[in-house]
């Protein structure tokens, strides 16, 4: 007989990680073995028979042996990237806001009271204080859709306030003349006063008192304005209510200004200069022993990452730099230094939350020195500090995590044990179940019907005592992953360019070389490297100088290759001046011509949308063309970007054209720095890598350059490859591709600009903005993590509805191709890249349908008319749907997919987890469209799925993958 039991908790404490889960009712069958319990709650209680009682009767045995006294962990099911605590009634209550933005209210005892969605886009920053006097807190949250929310303490949506759709940034509470307002701001460059209804009581534009302006020459931001980077509310030595605003222009390079306030004044009362120099990513204004004092944090590079310490009485900067302690920490990466002032060992401590480092600095550090380290395994989004109870209260693990983690400062073991521990949930989850995949990886046999996997190359991946053996073992097969030695070269050739013809790049430079080398000492460098590899990857220039070498020497190191690769890196080669014109035609098409039958790759690392834009400008036409596909090779360089679906769609639409014959990914650490004012980048457990590889080699990617962060874990990817798990496909076999795609044609130099200023922040033109119904918008620096347009292809095509780290965009209706145009209109002859329909899978022959776009309008065939996208995009987009039953399958859910056919009556299907940093176990529903499946197989379990005729349901397991093949009843 088959028993169904529902089992209430009101807390259960994990035996090994001692996490707290939430008060939840869990269903369980207990004919089922608790290994195929999907609530991931097994290891929390044991449940046997118990004869003794009677026949049918459970015992429940719940363990509680905690491994930590002073940390424990509150399982949310979400990733949490803002925590705060709220008063309620008599005792505060801990405040989550996760990656869609949704609010949890939840208990120390890790019960979670409630939640609310809100809009379904990211809060940028909380602030919790009774605004009404009724006792409890008010909730207030800078919402990315430019709203601002007030949630009660249980979790009521009180009113909605929004002026506009730009994102609101910073928020805090202020007392004016007996009554408490909001005041928040950030993208739309004011300064607001909300009451406690949420009506706008007040707005000071920015523009009347900034001294912030953009510098440089080229497309800036004109006038004195900035973004609302901080605001926070102070006491000051008289205990008198300030307004602290702190402001941010430009997010790579600049520290902004503090600006002090009287509440409702119209201009501050004291400007002060942070000196930084960078991005200020945490702030707090702090009391240290009676001196009020602001702690300033950077938001960038750990070469830059600095703590300053400005003391408002006495006018005076505390600076520590942090690169001066770069061999107590992990050295390379992208973090926030979030500061906060707490009691440790009896005394008050200046600290920083720095990646995976907790800094804590004696008050007289400046004398004495004294600093200490604790050092753990993983970065955590967030921190917050409720002095009420003495807790100390972490977000979730930056990798992924769905925690979060209370930590008791009562007792300074607290220290010992935060270097100890592990997060638990999702971290835990991201561990086994790669432990899982790897397992099978290595039973794997490749079936006897697929071919032998594609040369993937691996281009900077490096060699150490755990990684060596794998790649070598690797390099012995001429198929499969393949490892290039990748040369990393401080020094470089200081040649004669007196007969430069072009003045700009005879003198210039990129500051982070050193021009010393001859000729033979970069001879001497390199070319022993040959050996050490299918081939040598270096970087050949950067668009601060591509210059790096001349073309004789680096026709001499071609000419040492003996038959070996040799791939030259160029990133950020986004210029479209004329000057960047003698650029192609001097250096790399003489380049490319020489090195065509050497084994000679030229990967074009580029940002932003220049494989959707500015490839497509006269000055590109013959590498447009198709006349060097075996040469160049199209990647991307995506930080700062918000654009990752263009990017991807673009890459895999030149290559499918006939433009290239391959192309190339990237991994990096600051991969998901979207918005650099808070660089949330130290993942430690590179799963997101993992997923985005597994994803773009899926799609046809060959040429990989990324960064090691681990790489015992990412050495996965290299059995996956190596073994054929992973199916390399053609573009040819590809059977993923939309039939739908769009051509770009003349794009628009606003087009182009707006996609290439993410650096400055201070943009937005209310006016302008909030009419614009361009096909790509809200690009620029204005708009992190925005929401879309429904006429933004990104919206319609691709399915992502916000402007943020799309790397696994699910495009449900098959990828939409972003290609050159294909009609005889644009293109009267054939050109040597050939036509698209002639590249791809037989079935696309005479199903094609071309859409016409400059970036921001829609074109008829002939070029003549021009259609608004916020109209003309419906028509895309059922046409999309009507046209996706035409290929075999497509799929809906949060994760990326392909189709590739892997024999005549076989596909191989990919579907992987999308949460880019937000994984979590996920459905994907497929459906099945031109063909008629037989069978569907896992390919690493061997599992068989269940068919449906309507819709098949799919499990994807969190942070992993699933590979499929999908036998067929006819041939395709």
């Amino acid at each position: 007989m088959k028993l169904n039991f529902t089992l209430f908790f009101l807390y259960l404490l994990l035996s090994n990680t001692c996490c707290i889960h939430a008060q939840s009712t869990f269903d369980y069958q207990f004919d089922r073995n608790t290994s195929q319990w999907t609530s991931d709650q097994e290891n929390i209680w044991a449940v046997q028979s118990d004869p003794a009682n009677t026949k049918d009767a459970l015992k429940i045995t719940a363990f509680s042996k905690p491994k930590y006294k002073y940390i424990y962990s509150i399982e949310t099911a979400s990733t949490i990237l803002l925590v705060r605590t709220a008063k309620k009634g008599d005792h505060n209550i801990i405040i989550g806001s996760d990656y869609d933005g949704q609010l949890m209210g939840m208990d120390y005892n890790g019960n979670i009271l409630w939640k609310n969605p809100l809009s379904g886009f990211m809060n940028n920053d909380i602030w919790c204080e009774d605004m009404t006097g009724n006792g409890n807190d008010e909730i207030l949250c800078a919402n990315a859709d430019g709203s601002l929310f007030c949630v009660d303490t249980d979790g009521k949506t009180l009113w909605t306030f929004k002026k506009t759709e730009v994102p609101l940034f910073s928020v805090s509470v202020v007392n004016y003349q007996g009554k408490k307002y909001a005041v928040t701001g950030g993208f739309e460059l004011s300064l607001l006063y909300i009451d406690k209804e949420g009506n706008l009581i007040k707005e000071i534009k920015n523009a009347s008192y900034s001294i912030d302006k953009a510098w440089g020459s080229g497309d800036i931001p004109q006038g004195n304005k900035h973004v609302n980077n901080h605001i926070k509310k102070f006491y000051d030595q008289y205990n008198d209510e300030k307004l602290l605003v702190q402001s941010a222009f430009n997010g790579n390079a600049a520290d902004g200004t503090i600006y002090l306030f009287e509440p409702f004044a119209d201009q501050p009362y004291e400007i002060i200069d942070p000196e930084m120099r960078k991005p200020v990513g945490g702030l707090q204004v702090v009391n240290m022993d009676g001196k009020i004092q602001v702690m300033m944090g950077t938001s960038t590079s750990v070469t830059d990452s600095q703590l300053m310490v400005y003391d408002l009485s006495d006018k005076t900067y505390n600076q520590i730099y942090f690169p001066d302690y770069g061999k107590e920490f992990d050295r390379f990466g992208y973090r926030i230094v979030a500061p906060d002032v707490l009691d440790y060992k009896g005394e008050k401590k200046y600290m920083t939350l720095f990646g995976s480092r907790i800094f804590l600095f004696s008050k007289d550090f400046w004398e004495n020195g004294e600093k200490e380290i604790l050092a753990n395994s993983y970065a955590f989004n967030d921190f917050y500090q409720d002095r009420t109870s003495n807790k100390l209260i972490l977000a979730s693990a930056q990798s992924g995590g769905s925690c979060i983690h209370v930590i008791d400062l009562s007792n300074d073991e607290w220290a010992d044990e935060f270097e100890e521990f592990v997060p638990s949930g999702n971290i835990k989850k991201l561990i086994n179940n790669t432990s899982k995949v790897r397992e099978q990886v290595l039973a794997f046999q490749r079936p006897n019907y697929e071919r032998v996997p594609l040369e993937t190359f691996f281009m900077s991946d490096t060699k150490d005592d755990i990684t060596a053996p794998y790649i070598e073992a690797m390099n012995s097969n001429s198929y499969g992953a393949q490892f290039y030695a990748n040369i990393h070269m401080p020094k470089v050739e200081n040649w004669d360019r007196s007969e430069m013809e072009n003045e700009t790049y005879k003198n210039k430079r990129d500051g982070r070389k050193n021009y010393s080398l001859t000729q033979q000492e970069v001879l001497d460098k390199l070319t022993p490297y040959y050996s050490e590899g299918v081939g040598i990857n270096s970087w050949g220039g950067h668009g601060n100088d591509p210059y790096y070498y001349s073309v004789e020497t680096k026709k001499k190191l071609l000419d040492a290759s003996n038959g070996k690769r040799m791939n030259l890196i160029y990133p950020e080669l986004e210029s479209t001046t004329d000057e960047f014109s003698f650029v192609l035609t001097d250096l790399l098409l003489p380049m490319a011509d020489y090195g065509r039958d050497k084994n000679l790759t030229i990967y074009l690392r580029n940002k932003h949308l220049f494989w959707s834009g500015i490839v497509h400008k006269p000055i590109w036409e013959r590498v447009l063309n198709g006349e060097y596909a075996e040469v160049f090779v199209p990647s991307m360089e995506e930080t700062t970007d918000k654009t990752m679906e263009l990017s991807v769609a673009s890459r895999m639409g030149l290559w499918a054209s006939g433009v290239f014959d391959n192309w190339g990914a990237r991994s990096a650490r600051d991969n998901p720095s979207f918005l650099r004012l808070r660089q949330k980048s130290h993942q430690m457990l590179p799963n997101h890598f993992l997923r985005q590889m597994v994803y773009n080699i899926s799609c046809g990617a060959r040429y990989l350059n990324n960064f090691a962060v681990d790489q015992e874990y990412m050495s996965v990817l290299w059995e996956m490859v190596e073994r054929g798990v992973i199916f390399v496909p053609k573009r040819e076999e590809i059977v993923s591709f939309s039939p739908v795609h769009l051509s770009i044609v003349n794009p628009t130099d606003n087009y182009i600009k707006d996609g290439n200023k993410v650096k400055w922040l201070t943009w937005f033109d209310e006016t302008y903005d909030e009419n614009s119904d361009k096909l790509f918008d809200r690009l620029n620096g204005s708009w992190p993590a925005s929401p879309t347009n429904p006429w933004d292809f990104s919206n319609f095509a691709a399915g992502v509805k916000d402007r943020r780290l799309h790397f696994l965009p699910n495009y449900q209706n098959g990828i939409v191709m972003i290609t050159p145009p294909q009609n005889e209109h644009f293109v009267p002859n054939e050109l040597p890249r050939g036509y698209l329909k002639n590249h791809l899978h037989p079935l696309y022959k005479d199903i094609l349908t071309e859409y016409i776009s400059d970036g921001e309008y829609f074109f008829s065939a002939d070029g003549n008319n021009a259609y608004k996208a916020s109209s003309y995009s419906e028509l895309m987009k059922e046409e999309l749907e009507e046209m996706a039953k035409l290929i075999p399958v497509t799929v809906e859910g949060e994760v990326a997919w392909v189709a590739a056919q892997s024999a005549p009556k076989h596909i191989r299907l990919t579907l992987i987890d999308g949460g880019y940093i937000n994984p979590s176990d996920k459905v994907a529903v497929l459906r099945f469209g031109s063909v008629t499946p037989v069978r569907i197989t896992d390919v690493l379990s061997g599992q068989s799925i269940s068919i449906s005729e309507e819709a098949t349901e799919v499990d994807i397991p969190c942070g992993t993958f699933r590979f499929l093949d999908v036998e067929l009843q006819n041939e395709l």
